[in-house]
């Protein structure tokens, strides 16, 4: 994922994570804003660059500066040759139409092309999703757990060390075999166009 992609996600993320701090449902912001749910849902996953002036408007709404909104947002592409990243600096990313499932972003890079993301998915016991798509390509190593990988018509089961590698153009997603949670690396491969 390219840096301006990565930012257009962490601006969905933090809407969507501002939105929930204050109790809100999506059609409560839409209706205080005067935005349409559509494009708020748009916004919040990370699909579409919000306009300026709508952009204010949600912020505004949610009361958020919009210099506090972009503080801890950067351009910087500078790479010094490693990338150190402590625990608790790991990023939450939530994702739409999902329940029990916790993404935190570990690693988003563009090395020569391909763009590199790396996350740790938690799944609860309870986690549910629809089937999903992705661009690019997806490496799956599951940590901790036992879990059916459903991909496409196939469901692959996938106990602690075991891996998947796969086109995330395919229709898939995880299903926690347990009454605990399941731990998950997740690795993009976006290339870029």
């Amino acid at each position: 994922m390219d840096e301006g992609k990565h930012i257009l996600k962490h601006m969905g993320s933090k809407i969507r994570n501002l939105r929930m701090g204050r109790g809100w449902k999506l059609g409560e912001l839409s209706e205080k804003s005067g935005i349409s749910m559509a494009m708020l849902s748009k916004i919040e996953n990370g699909r579409v660059y919000p306009t300026f002036p709508t952009l204010l408007r949600v912020l505004k709404t949610l009361e958020v500066d919009l210099n506090a909104f972009f503080e801890d947002m950067s351009m910087n592409t500078d790479f010094p040759g490693y990338i150190f990243h402590k625990r608790e600096d790991y990023t939450e990313i939530t994702k739409e139409d999902s329940i029990g499932f916790r993404y935190e972003n570990i690693l988003t890079q563009s090395l020569s092309g391909i763009s590199l993301e790396v996350s740790l998915l938690t799944l609860s016991q309870d986690a549910e999703r629809e089937l999903l798509t992705t661009d690019g390509f997806e490496y799956i190593f599951l940590v901790k757990g036992d879990i059916n990988y459903i991909l496409d018509k196939k469901i692959f089961h996938l106990r602690e060390g075991d891996s998947l590698y796969f086109d995330g153009r395919l229709p898939h997603v995880p299903k926690n075999n347990l009454e605990s949670e399941a731990i998950l690396l997740v690795v993009y491969f976006i290339t870029e166009l």
